[in-house]
């Protein structure tokens, strides 16, 4: 069972989408991943890119964000974001968007202070979506992008104009994070 943590939805149960396509985030990464960046959520703009149920980005808004964009490729999966966003009623803050990634991101002519990324662990799409997100230079000054991979995969790639974080291990599970350093930073 998955529930939001703290905030205006706190202990407000969510569904996850059915069938081994989409594996929610376990509620240890989650509270580890927002313990860490727990004073930069308020008032954010927030893009969860592979959202699944939309946990990370409905946790986000809990917490104050201001909007949150959620992105995902099946149908199935959106159905269940909207859902999980209605009975948070957290409809007004929210984009919910039934793409993929890469289409997404050639489009985008949005910016971002968080981004959630999550994808399959399969799959090679954490990799591409940092240097498309990279690329397109949609993350505003000092933000920060969240990503999980499972502890057996290696991450290695650096994003120019951003710095890395160590790793946080949590089971199975890494975080890492990649912050935007802005002009008076470089």
């Amino acid at each position: 069972m998955m529930r939001v943590i703290t905030g205006s939805a706190r202990g407000t149960r969510l569904q996850a989408p059915d069938g081994l396509s989409t594996r929610p985030t376990s509620e240890r990464v989650k509270e580890a991943l927002f313990s860490i960046i727990q004073f930069e959520i308020e008032g954010r703009r927030v893009l969860d890119l592979f959202a699944g149920s939309g946990q990370l980005g409905i946790e986000a808004l809990s917490r104050g964000a201001k909007h949150a964009v959620f992105v995902d490729s099946g149908r199935d999966a959106v159905k269940v974001i909207r859902d999980n966003v209605k009975r948070c009623h957290l409809e007004d803050q929210s984009t919910i968007l039934c793409t993929d990634y890469a289409s997404f991101l050639s489009s985008c002519r949005e910016h971002f202070d968080l981004v959630f990324l999550d994808p399959p662990y399969a799959e090679k799409s954490l990799e591409n979506a940092l240097n498309r997100i990279a690329a397109i230079d949609f993350v505003t000054d000092g933000g920060i992008i969240i990503c999980e991979r499972p502890s057996d995969k290696d991450l290695t790639i650096t994003l120019d104009g951003f710095s890395r974080s160590k790793d946080y291990r949590y089971g199975k599970s890494i975080i890492c994070l990649y912050r935007k350093t802005g002009a008076e930073e470089a």
